[in-house]
């Protein structure tokens, strides 16, 4: 069995594998040596693990990973990958974004594949068919948009996600509403709809914090994957561990 840790700035995700089947997903504050201690008495199978962190990870804990576990590795931009990295600023490469990919590759393999994560920010990347992450763009997510509404001008309320919004909002807080949400789905559309030319019969797949708000919206056919970067990150692990 496999320990997944992927470490963000504001909580923690955790996954076990067994094989390729997601067994125990669990979102928490911290990973510390308690929860640790729980994992491996209610799965004593776990013999590898990876970290992938984005936000502080104690040390204390990476360390009794690689001293209780067989196999631990701690992703970083030299991390060998079962794709080509093509980016070409690889330490800027967000952690979340390359395991996207892998996940996206594991899933279409041989695919064009256009991921979208819906996050804190909304990243839309493209893996090619043969296997190339090739890059992509970053734009505010939800939160940020309507926090720059409110905290960059001297009026504007600040307002927060809904799944129902109007078209068009006939007051300033349905405005708001209206703006953000209607203007990043159609800007998701329309990123969809610019590399469906481009690549036809591209595979497009959403993850991210934010899937329930657009899901629904968007109006291109999606596959919707809310472990997208879990199953990433558990692909990159066997991949090292069979060719270490």
């Amino acid at each position: 069995m496999n320990l997944v840790i992927d470490q963000g700035n504001t909580v923690c995700k955790l996954a076990v594998f067994n094989a390729d089947e997601m067994i125990l997903r669990k979102v928490v504050p911290e990973l510390n040596d308690k929860l640790l201690t729980e994992l491996f008495q209610q799965y004593p199978e776990i013999e590898k693990s990876i970290l992938a962190s984005s936000g502080y990870f104690s040390d204390a804990v990476s360390k009794r990973l690689s001293e209780k576990l067989s196999y631990h590795i701690i992703l970083d931009s030299s991390t060998p990958l079962p794709i080509k990295n093509t980016y070409e600023s690889r330490d800027t490469l967000g952690y979340d974004r390359i395991a996207g990919a892998v996940g996206a590759f594991s899933l279409f393999p041989g695919k064009d594949v256009l991921i979208i994560d819906a996050g804190t920010a909304i990243t839309i990347d493209l893996l090619t068919s043969n296997g190339e992450f090739y890059g992509g763009n970053i734009s505010p997510g939800l939160n940020l948009r309507f926090r720059a509404l409110h905290e960059f001008t001297s009026r504007l309320p600040l307002v927060e996600k809904k799944e129902s919004y109007p078209l068009t909002g006939r007051n300033t807080e349905d405005a708001i509403l209206a703006g953000v949400m209607n203007g990043a789905t159609f800007e998701i559309d329309s990123y969809i709809d610019h590399f469906k030319k481009q690549f036809p019969g591209i595979k497009i797949i959403l993850t991210g914090g934010d899937i329930n708000y657009f899901e629904k919206k968007l109006k291109n056919s999606i596959f919707v994957h809310s472990n997208l970067n879990l199953t990433g990150l558990n692909r990159i692990l066997e991949y090292n561990a069979e060719n270490k």
